[in-house]
């Protein structure tokens, strides 16, 4: 596999690659990871079953269209490909280090500047793709309630019953959401949609982001996520709100937002997850 990937590698930068150092690094649950290298350069590495490269396929899109706003730091994409019964998706490799409260300033500051001047007149995007290893439906909608309510709640609600977890009525939890976002008419804005810490870091202070769930939508999302698994430095969200204040009724918005993630977490995990979004559920105003 390795032999193969080298030679994918030195086909793409035009130089001769051939790994000597394999090691494998801790990068989530989704996928394998590694860190290689010729003793010259490196490279960061995942890989899993043949069925996922659309995964790694998706992730590279979304990386690229980041990249193009060239706003935050964002791992250049080497390759992805199949080798015998793998996926896997290279970039380059990045010394991350940890922010300091100037440069988690600098984050927030960033993340509103993505948000307000990356935008479309409809929510969604051209494709469908992922969050982690779960698909994400991706069908453009002007009207932001029914498209938060039917892509994402009653999407992952549907994936969640077929896996034989029926946590609520999912129609009436769809109109549910319609009715708690009525009246609320967001920017589409450019997405990563799976922002926290560990998608995060900094490189010599300027903030990094990688493995994006992409789309355009709420901004709010984004800000939700990072304060669902512990949240972001208070500096970011000062920063944040130096370039563009959230609106006061978030907050109203916030647990509704959060759902989605703990759906997933519930559908990818299971276990007190599932306790969690029930909660959420029975709480949604009907």
């Amino acid at each position: 596999m390795w032999h193969f990937i080298s030679e994918q590698i030195s086909e793409c930068i035009q130089e001769d690659f051939i790994c000597s150092d394999i090691r494998e690094v801790k990068a989530g649950d989704s996928h394998k990871a590694y860190k290689i290298s010729d003793g010259k350069q490196r490279f960061f590495v995942k890989t899993n079953e043949k069925i996922h490269l659309p995964n790694f396929e998706a992730e590279a899109e979304g990386l690229k269209h980041l990249n193009n706003t060239q706003l935050f730091k964002v791992p250049k994409i080497i390759c992805t490909g199949l080798v015998s019964t793998h996926s896997f998706l290279v970039l380059e490799h990045i010394a991350m280090n940890k922010g300091n409260e100037q440069g988690w300033f600098q984050f927030g500051q960033t993340l509103a500047e993505l948000h307000m001047t990356n935008t479309q007149q409809m929510h969604g995007w051209q494709e469908d793709n992922f969050i982690g290893l779960t698909p994400q439906s991706n069908l453009w909608r002007k009207k932001w309630s029914c498209f938060f309510a039917e892509q994402r709640i009653g999407f992952i609600l549907q994936l969640l019953s077929e896996k034989g977890h029926t946590l609520a009525n999912i129609d009436v939890v769809v109109e549910s959401v319609k009715h708690l976002l009525s009246g609320h008419n967001p920017t589409a804005s450019m997405l990563h949609g799976d922002l926290w810490q560990g998608n995060t870091g900094f490189y010599k202070n300027l903030p990094i982001l990688f493995d994006p769930a992409f789309h355009f939508g709420d901004r709010e999302t984004d800000l939700a996520m990072t304060e669902l698994f512990g949240r972001f430095p208070e500096s970011f969200y000062q920063g944040y709100a130096d370039v563009w204040p959230l609106e006061v009724d978030y907050e109203y918005r916030k647990s509704v937002y959060q759902l989605y993630h703990v759906l997933n977490h519930a559908l990818l995990f299971g276990g007190h997850y599932i306790d969690s979004a029930k909660i959420t559920l029975r709480n949604l105003d009907t």
